[in-house]
């Protein structure tokens, strides 16, 4: 064990880091069951009917809602790379309350894309498609 471990103090953006590289990684994970849902489609009603009823599982929804949010949150993480690639925002309690503003982005991004697709599934659940 490394002797600096008693005073190693775990910080946010630690976690952040960790996380934005899982994230990509599901985020690249997820577009494969995309794309094989789009061949799905391109291959006829019945393998896209079987598509459909996976997607439509309440375990299909809950990869979709993960995919949608890692993919979200690798992208806001994104930015933040990309603002520190430019050489700004280097102290360490700009990147402590910008790791908070992206899980905020992440979280409000989140919740508009999935409550959207929520109103859209019940509007089409209900015959109101327009």
């Amino acid at each position: 064990m490394s002797p600096h471990l008693g005073i190693y103090r775990f910080r946010l953006s630690m976690v952040l880091s960790i996380t934005n590289r899982m994230a990509g990684v599901f985020s690249a994970l997820g577009t494969g069951l995309a794309v094989a849902w789009l061949g799905a489609l391109a291959q006829g009603p019945k393998p896209f009917a079987r598509a459909q009823k996976m997607a439509g599982h309440p375990l299909g929804q809950l990869v979709f809602a993960g995919w949608s949010v890692a993919t979200l949150y690798h992208l806001v993480a994104s930015v933040r790379h990309l603002i520190w690639d430019s050489g700004a925002r280097f102290g360490k309690r700009e990147i402590d309350a910008d790791g908070v503003r992206a899980l905020g982005a992440t979280s409000a991004l989140a919740g508009g894309l999935l409550g959207g697709f929520a109103i859209l599934a019940r509007r089409h659940r209900k015959g109101q498609t327009s």
